[in-house]
């Protein structure tokens, strides 16, 4: 499928009326991916799943969300079942886990349900009136997170898979110096406007019948913001010491996010679950270009300059970042674990090991049990990270371990 044109033609608008005819490569995925009219998210987010160019533990069934149930009831326990209890899911996709999340209150928690206050930060309207379909039965709000008032909420700001989709800035390294990617026009034949980071190749795309082929190209210079360096520093890497043409991104945006969630905390925790790293493994040298990857019909490749509003495009999270910036904000790390062994620890182990004795047809056990051991999976969603933080709770509240972050009974020695 072809790039979407009128999201060129807005991109190319932007980098034309800016100043150095430029912009970062963070702005350039934001609109891509955000563009309230032509971004992925506004035309494209309602194919999700198996029909769609990626799936979540989300399209697996109603496992992964009940699981998570049984974690935040605990969490309303530890925190002495105060009332209301907010449930904050940021990111929500199609509402699929929020109804998962909600049924099963419902019927396993009905004390906790009734106390419950479930919020949704959406920022596709999109998405946002799909999630409202599929959650009529339930009563569930809608804001901002900047609508939500600070130091006003006690429970729960939870996020799967949504600080992956935040937009990074690019960064290479040129004769020892960090230099920033930028993304500018080109008309085609006409070669690089600036030199710099030794350019993928690009695709070309006519933005209209009456004008030259255009093609988006990178250019590299002085960073636009000294906040990149500043990351460096906090996460402890010297990266002015790799070798040059090392490439990777930094997610400035994500740190925005998180002093947002922690000062709309008051008493509770933040559960992030997503695909990344350690900061020593994120910027190992070996990963000389980085972890930016765009998803199209279940293929994935690292071109993010076609398909444009077509696709999806990610990168893996730091998640040293999102600890030490979390304790600038006043988050303390509870806990940090793969999906795996938090799932088990939560009971996916005993609904595994249930299936022996159901008398379901041999296809659908079958079934059921490839869908439980994908949940798993080492190398796909079971090899995700579960960071845990807190802000505001007791030394006797503090003390009392989540059930999730324990280690699995069947893992025990």
């Amino acid at each position: 499928m072809p790039s979407n044109q009128e999201l060129c033609k807005a991109i190319a608008h932007r980098i034309t009326t800016s100043p150095q005819k430029r912009i970062t490569f963070a702005e350039y995925m934001d609109m891509v991916l955000y563009h309230p009219e032509t971004g992925y998210y506004s035309t494209k987010a309602l194919k999700l799943g198996k029909e769609g160019d990626f799936f979540t533990s989300v399209h697996l069934g109603a496992d992964f969300g009940e699981l998570l149930a049984v974690q935040f009831f605990q969490m309303w326990e530890v925190l002495g079942q105060p009332v209301p209890f907010s449930l904050v899911e940021m990111g929500a996709g199609q509402g699929l886990l929020a109804l998962d999340i909600l049924k099963y209150i419902k019927q396993q928690y009905p004390d906790f349900f009734d106390v419950l206050d479930y919020v949704i930060v959406e920022k596709s309207s999109v998405l946002r009136e799909e999630q409202q379909q599929h959650l009529q039965e339930f009563s569930v709000r809608w804001l901002n997170l900047e609508e939500i008032p600070s130091q006003s909420v006690t429970g729960c700001f939870f996020s799967n898979e949504l600080v992956d989709a935040l937009p990074v800035h690019q960064f290479v390294l040129e004769e020892g110096r960090l230099q920033e990617i930028y993304v500018t026009t080109q008309e085609e034949g006409t070669g690089n406007r600036e030199q710099g980071t030794g350019n993928r190749e690009q695709s070309k795309m006519s933005l209209s019948t009456s004008t030259p082929a255009l093609s988006f190209v990178e250019v590299a210079d002085t960073p636009s913001t000294a906040k990149l360096e500043e990351y460096f520093e906090l996460v402890e890497i010297n990266i002015s010491s790799y070798p040059d043409g090392y490439r990777s991104e930094v997610n400035l945006a994500a740190l925005d996010w998180l002093s947002l969630v922690a000062d709309r905390l008051q008493r509770g925790y933040v559960l992030t679950i997503d695909y990344g790293y350690s900061a020593s493994r994120y910027y190992n040298p070996m990963r000389s270009q980085g972890t930016l990857q765009c998803y199209y019909n279940h293929q994935r490749h690292n071109d993010p300059y076609i398909n444009i509003g077509r696709q999806d495009i990610t990168a893996h999270v730091d998640f040293t970042t999102l600890e030490r910036w979390g304790e600038r904000c006043g988050l303390d790390k509870v806990g940090f674990t793969k999906q795996a062994l938090f799932l088990m620890a939560l009971g996916l182990g005993e609904r595994i090991a249930a299936l022996s004795y159901t008398d379901q047809p041999i296809s659908q056990l079958l079934h059921r049990r490839d869908v439980l051991h994908q949940l798993l999976d080492p190398l796909g969603i079971g090899g995700f990270g579960v960071l845990v933080q807190a802000k505001g709770l007791t030394k006797q509240e503090a003390a009392q371990p989540l059930k999730g972050l324990s280690v699995p009974e069947q893992m025990q020695i």
